[in-house]
């Protein structure tokens, strides 16, 4: 299996992922905002938080994708499964 191109999920899954890319990129301007009017660490930390849960959340949503496309290519029988299976578990310790 070749790795998966994100423009090729299916359009509900691929627009659930660019919603919340968007809605990051969002948050990082109102952050950058929130510095610059020199809001409060507590208040800027919240918005990352909110940020780094909202990128983990698309990075979980390519990972289970990927992860369903690994099992239908090993119930196929297709060759290379154990090659497909390795690098996935590598893109996955980088998450977990």
């Amino acid at each position: 299996m070749a790795d998966l191109n994100p423009a090729d999920f299916r359009s509900e899954v691929r627009e659930d992922l660019l919603a919340r890319l968007r809605r990051a990129e969002g948050q990082l301007r109102g952050i950058q905002k929130m510095i610059l009017d020199g809001r409060g660490c507590q208040d800027v930390l919240i918005q990352l938080a909110a940020v780094k849960a909202a990128v983990v959340q698309a990075a979980m949503t390519i990972l289970s994708t990927q992860l369903a496309q690994c099992v239908q290519d090993g119930a196929s029988g297709g060759a290379g499964n154990q090659d497909t299976l390795d690098r996935f578990m590598e893109v996955f310790k980088k998450f977990s």
